[in-house]
């Protein structure tokens, strides 16, 4: 039986990209949900042209995004098997959305990540905040938790009721390290995949500005260090 499959993509100011990234998802996905994060551009008007379902979270934030579109799925008869995140940025590949899912339809792993490698990678695409943000955070990672993570990857894919399980709390930019750091201390089954990665369409929000990248870095370490301390 196939599966069903929600995907949450938060946007904000993402009006020259968000069409494109709905249209590239496979067709086998039940609803694309954009979350408007208080863009002040033409985003739900291209997202509701694109054929998603718009949601508005005035709360600025990207897990506050998230969590306004889980709250949404959770609403839906049936309830999806499998949530995929995704950015509205077009910088990931939306097609390979079916190979993100495969190992959880087929191999009944819990938890996906793209991973953006470097010889998948266009050239400049991840800047080197970015870069050295995602090695550290990751090394990090393994030597305090013994995790196997290479990549904070936007780009995931999880079973509904383990993402549910997870209780996620963060409303910022430490969404995607809070929801891997669980993973891991639920002993959830988790794998990788490479995935291609290009450069954005338009302004990073977190990358693109030096506030911004030090504001995902200070959140992204906290999360680190706070599980560091709890069991």
């Amino acid at each position: 039986m196939n599966p069903i499959i929600d995907v949450i993509i938060p946007a904000y100011n993402e009006a020259d990209s968000i069409a494109k990234v709905i249209s590239d998802i496979p067709k086998q996905v039940r609803e694309i949900v954009v979350v408007n994060n208080n863009s002040t551009d033409k985003t739900v008007a291209n997202a509701t042209t694109a054929g998603a379902t718009v949601l508005t979270e005035n709360n600025r934030g990207y897990g506050n995004a998230c969590l306004k579109g889980m709250q949404h799925i959770a609403l839906m008869q049936p309830l999806p098997d499998i949530v995929v995140f995704l950015d509205g940025d077009y910088s990931d590949y939306p097609e390979e959305l079916t190979t993100l899912v495969a190992p959880i339809a087929e191999d009944d792993i819990d938890f996906v990540i793209g991973a953006r490698v470097k010889r998948l990678r266009e050239k400049d695409a991840m800047t080197v905040p970015q870069v050295f943000g995602n090695w550290l955070a990751t090394s990090l990672m393994r030597m305090l938790f013994g995790s196997t993570f290479t990549d904070l990857g936007p780009f995931r894919a999880i079973k509904y009721d383990k993402l549910v399980a997870l209780n996620m709390q963060d409303k910022t930019y430490g969404w995607t390290v809070e929801m891997q750091l669980k993973v891991v201390r639920k002993k959830y089954t988790y794998l990788e995949i490479p995935v291609n990665y290009r450069n954005r369409i338009g302004v990073s929000k977190v990358s693109g500005t030096v506030k911004g990248a030090i504001f995902a870095g200070v959140k992204i370490l906290g999360w680190i260090f706070k599980y560091s301390f709890t069991k």
